[in-house]
């Protein structure tokens, strides 16, 4: 199977058009059930959307009468979306979990730990191509590597019991937690001061009273040379 550089961009967009459809699913009908059971589906379905690989590489899609050009575009597509979806609630979640006053730290280790598990696993898939013996030119045993690929996505769903049961309009955070952040920001609304210029000689103390006798002096005489120069204009 040949795949030209237009049509692999082609496939590409169409799996930025599956995110944004897993975006709207996700706003316009999942974004009331509770993380775990999200989350769950979703990476079940993360597994079994992988299988579509598999299909690809044992070419059943022909049997079923379906091109390779058509169906790499509907895999594509099907698995950014599954990922958006997954992808969504994680967000909520931690911004849920996010204390007041470090959402920008709090956001950089999400990043953070989403990019090393993403080169984690580039390591760990290139050595198991390795092992299999695949190269750019050997696929003989490339079906065994998605296969292996699929069961382990199933290997996250062990750690869901630390996800919480609860649903994204509820609080997560501690109340004493929240009711410390809201003290702090009232204590800052209340230490800004406002300070204004003396408006006039009332408003001047005693040390600097013969400093505002002085200006008072300047301006009148300033307007004394203006009221001069129009008069010997006219």
């Amino acid at each position: 199977m040949l795949l030209l550089q237009g049509f692999i961009g082609f496939m590409f967009a169409i799996g930025s058009v599956g995110s944004l459809v897993g975006v709207i699913l996700y706003q316009n009908i999942l974004k009331d059930h509770s993380f775990r059971s999200l989350l769950f589906s979703s990476q079940l379905l993360l597994s079994l959307a992988g299988m579509l690989d598999l299909i690809l590489v044992l070419r059943l899609n022909l049997k079923m009468g379906i091109p390779d050009y058509y169906f790499a575009v509907i895999d594509e597509g099907v698995s950014k979306m599954i990922n958006r979806i997954k992808w969504m609630p994680l967000l909520v979640l931690s911004s849920k979990l996010c204390p007041t006053g470090i959402e920008g730290t709090f956001y950089a280790l999400l990043m953070s730990i989403d990019n090393i598990g993403s080169l984690t696993g580039s390591w760990v898939g290139g050595l198991l191509l390795h092992l299999l013996r695949i190269t750019r030119t050997e696929f003989k045993n490339l079906w065994a590597a998605i296969l292996i690929r699929n069961i382990m996505r199933l290997l996250p769903l062990a750690l869901l019991f630390l996800v919480p049961r609860s649903d994204p309009n509820s609080t997560l955070l501690p109340s004493d937690l929240l009711n410390e952040a809201d003290d702090d920001e009232a204590q800052r609304v209340e230490n800004v001061e406002l300070t204004s210029l003396p408006a006039n000689r009332d408003s001047c103390n005693d040390k600097s009273l013969h400093d505002c006798e002085n200006r008072e002096g300047l301006d009148g005489e300033r307007d004394d040379d203006e009221a001069s120069l129009l008069a010997n204009r006219s």
